[in-house]
C-alpha cells in the first residue's frame, strides 16, 4: 500500500538547495534544520496535523520560507 503524499520532491530538493546555498556554512545548516525537526516532532505527538510530511520536511519548507519572507519572522 502506497501513501500519496501531499507534497513535491522535486520542490523539496530545491527549497533545500536554496537553505544551502544561503547559508556560509552547510553543515552549521544541516544542524539547524535536523535540531528545528527534532523539536517539532516532540511538539505535535499531540495534534496531528500532517501526519503524512515528515517534520524533517516540514522543517526545510518553514526555513526556506522564513529565508525567502523575512516577514513571517516577527522582531
Amino acid at each position: 500500500m502506497q501513501r500519496k503524499s501531499s507534497f513535491d520532491s522535486a520542490h523539496i530538493m530545491y527549497r533545500s538547495e536554496e537553505l544551502v546555498s544561503a547559508a556560509s556554512n552547510r553543515y552549521r545548516i544541516t544542524v539547524q534544520v535536523a535540531n528545528r525537526a527534532k523539536r517539532r516532532r516532540y511538539e505535535e505527538l499531540e495534534s496531528f496535523d500532517d501526519p503524512t510530511m515528515k517534520p524533517v520536511i516540514r522543517a526545510i519548507i518553514e526555513m526556506s520560507d522564513e529565508l525567502t519572507q523575512p516577514e513571517i519572522i516577527g522582531d
